[in-house]
């Protein structure tokens, strides 16, 4: 992002609703990212938590090899906590922090075992309090999870909504707070699934295929459209002139 203006315009409520439907539109058919396909497999609070504690810093493909391998061996907080430490971490290899991961979720079972009976608490503020789960985390297992307002923000969802000009922040959390007051209720649920979609596959951080895009031609961020290696620096643009 470094290299291109963001708009200067705040992008209208009512303008991002037009994006997000064409994104929707853009998406229909499409697969859903791994926590979305793992809700629709097992429309369980849990799994969603583990999933979603998995994917963190961690490619679709992996997380969801992984999980399946985890989900064989253990299906409930107490299945976590009576797997022992070095199967788990096997299982869920290689993963990022894979180490680190394992043992938060044996300290996130341990606590839901006794806190909550063992069950997934519906509430932002207990989710938090669990070890490793963070705003993203704890609003996607509220969304996908249980199907409760929330709104997840990804780093696709920070990224694009910055591009886009309708929030200029600086970190997923504050855009999350942003959101809450601006962002039209109905796209509370959808936006995470729908941006993270669009970002991993046509609005990239990194060499975005502009040309697939279905907003290319309304997109408010048109710096965005070149290439970066293709992005003139100082000494490209001296390289041809005179003494």
């Amino acid at each position: 992002m470094a290299n291109w203006k963001l708009p200067t315009k705040k992008m209208k409520a009512s303008t991002l609703s037009k994006f997000l439907e064409t994104v929707q539109d853009w998406k229909r058919g499409r697969e859903e990212p791994v926590v979305g396909r793992i809700r629709e497999t097992r429309p369980d609070p849990f799994a969603v938590l583990v999933g979603t504690v998995l994917s963190l810093r961690t490619r679709d493909v992996v997380t969801e090899q992984a999980f399946e391998r985890l989900w064989v061996l253990a299906q409930t907080p107490r299945d976590i906590l009576a797997l022992p430490v070095d199967d788990l971490e096997a299982a869920i290899r290689p993963v990022g922090f894979y180490k680190t991961k394992a043992r938060s979720l044996k300290a996130i079972a341990g606590l839901l075992i006794e806190r909550h009976g063992g069950e997934v608490p519906p509430d932002l503020d207990a989710l938090l309090a669990l070890p490793g789960v963070g705003r993203k985390t704890a609003n996607l297992v509220l969304t996908e999870g249980f199907g409760l307002p929330g709104v997840c923000v990804d780093t696709h969802v920070h990224r694009i909504l910055n591009w886009w000009g309708f929030v200029k922040t600086k970190a997923p959390d504050e855009t999350e707070a942003v959101l809450r007051k601006t962002l039209p209720k109905r796209w509370w649920i959808p936006v995470n699934g729908l941006l993270v979609s669009f970002g991993q596959s046509v609005c990239r951080p990194v060499a975005p295929r502009c040309e697939a895009c279905p907003l290319l031609k309304e997109c408010p961020y048109p710096g965005k459209r070149v290439a970066r290696n293709r992005v003139p620096t100082r000494a490209g643009q001296d390289a041809g002139r005179g003494p």
